[in-house]
């Protein structure tokens, strides 16, 4: 891609999770094919799918869904790029899966994949570093890469990713890596969470001292303590809880991974009508995405529906194309 504004070409492209449209997927105001028609009028042509939540027959999708979904492809000139699947560990409710039944899942959910045209699957953080290891030699028979997600509350120097790292290494980066998930650079506490705390009659001073906390990158693990002794209730406890569940990260610490980063999955909670995202600096991510050389897909995740939906109308296309509109721009692909 050769970007307009003088910026540096670049490989970087666009895309957008099905999983951005889940409120009206599952309010059945918006189909599969209606999700994929959605992104592609933003010029998003790359696809990624949950299986699980928007494939009929899962885990065995049926032939004629498999087909539609190729047919979807073609008609819109977009391309399947990743599926994400959830590793259930907890299935049984007596015991854990064992090694060998969690690797049997990723396997399938890998041949899942391949019928979609996917190259890409996403593995959840809780995946172990065993489990990845046992599939790594089917992953690499398939085509497929298996990517870790490395989703807020864990980071690049958590010991649990590290361990990951160690075993991409061993396998190689064409068929273990990363998926960077940009919630783990939450600069500013999400405002529409913060709100919707008030709206469920958080004590006003509590939420400030727990959203200033946040944004002045203090202590947030007091703050269980801090609600406690000040006498907050459940909605207190469940927003200082949240806070240590989001992590500001400098983006730049994007680049020591970049052979290992196959997807980056563009989170969002809030597109502002001046059209920046309010708590995550795409501002600074992107510059740093086109500097390491990335040649994957930015995939727009919206997940602030579940935050205003109790009072507000969800527009959940209008905040992605509010997105990707701000990613073509800093890509240089619009003025």
């Amino acid at each position: 891609m050769t970007p307009t504004s003088g910026r540096p070409p670049h490989a970087v492209r666009r895309g957008v999770s099905l999983y951005s449209f889940q409120e009206e997927y599952f309010l059945r105001t918006m189909t599969v094919e209606d999700c994929v028609a959605a992104a592609a009028g933003m010029g998003a042509t790359g696809i990624e799918i949950i299986p699980e939540q928007s494939v009929p027959g899962h885990p065995e999708p049926t032939d004629e869904f498999v087909t539609r979904w190729h047919d979807w492809m073609r008609a819109y000139g977009t391309t399947p790029v990743a599926t994400n699947a959830f590793l259930d560990t907890k299935l049984h409710s007596d015991r854990l899966l064992t090694l060998d039944e969690q690797a049997a899942r990723v396997r399938r959910d890998i041949d899942i994949a391949v019928r979609l045209g996917a190259p890409i699957v996403k593995a959840t953080v809780n995946s172990s570093p065993e489990v990845m290891a046992a599939v790594a030699p089917y992953a690499e028979d398939q085509g497929v890469r298996l990517l870790l997600e490395v989703h807020a509350p864990f980071h690049f120097g958590h010991p649990w990713i590290l361990e990951h790292l160690e075993v991409m290494h061993r396998a190689g980066a064409h068929v273990l890596g990363l998926m960077p998930d940009m919630g783990i650079h939450v600069r500013r506490f999400p405002r529409v969470v913060s709100e919707r705390a008030l709206r469920d009659g958080a004590r006003p001073d509590l939420v400030d001292h727990i959203v200033r906390t946040y944004d002045d990158h203090g202590d947030t693990h007091a703050l269980m303590d801090i609600v406690n002794y000040r006498g907050g209730g459940p909605v207190e406890f469940a927003l200082a809880r949240q806070a240590t569940h989001y992590i500001w990260t400098e983006p730049k610490e994007l680049l020591a991974h970049m052979p290992f980063t196959g997807h980056v999955q563009a989170k969002f909670y809030e597109m502002t009508d001046e059209g920046t995202e309010y708590s995550i600096p795409y501002e600074e991510i992107v510059p740093v995405l086109v500097d390491g050389g990335f040649t994957g897909y930015l995939s727009s995740e919206y997940e602030g529906n579940r935050h205003i939906q109790d009072a507000f109308h969800v527009d959940s296309v209008e905040q992605v194309r509010r997105q990707q509109t701000l990613l073509a721009r800093l890509l240089g692909e619009t003025a």
